[in-house]
């Protein structure tokens, strides 16, 4: 590949974080603030339907943007763009895999629990925790804002 293509790579692939990033900020913030708190306002037998029809459906939207926000932070580190040095995108990647590990086994792990039904200890564990991942994915659409606000 010439420096030019390269070069694009890197910048495609940070714009590709930015994508997948920044929507993944604003929607962990509806969920800790909005979301999860209103679990606990639905009737006992409402719930499980409802905790249901939460994970099918906020599925289709996370899953697409963390799978690609994992490839994008590992096409960064594979092409650099100098907007975003590499130890930049190696702590960007961490952070990725702390989202990916927090959610895998924190998070789901709970909301196993929840998919039985309403769960005080549960709900409670579950909106604690999630602080975790607000403040993993808030740290990673500030580090990406902050590359990019570098423009070269």
């Amino acid at each position: 590949m010439t420096e030019l293509s390269i070069l694009s790579v890197g910048r495609y692939a940070l714009l590709a974080q930015l994508a997948t990033t920044l929507p993944l900020v604003g929607l962990i913030w509806i969920v800790q603030i909005v979301l999860y708190p209103q679990f606990a306002h639905v009737g006992a037998a409402e719930f499980p339907a409802y905790h249901a029809a939460h994970s099918r459906t906020i599925t289709w939207v996370v899953g697409p943007l963390m799978v690609g926000e994992l490839g994008a932070s590992i096409a960064s580190v594979n092409w650099m763009d100098p907007l975003l040095p590499r130890s930049w995108a190696l702590l960007g990647l961490v952070l990725v895999f702390s989202a990916w590990g927090a959610t895998a086994f924190v998070s789901v792990p709970l909301h196993d629990t929840l998919a039985s039904g309403f769960s005080a200890r549960a709900h409670s564990l579950l909106v604690a925790t999630n602080w975790l991942r607000t403040a993993i994915w808030t740290l990673r659409g500030g580090l990406l804002v902050w590359a990019v606000s570098r423009g070269r």
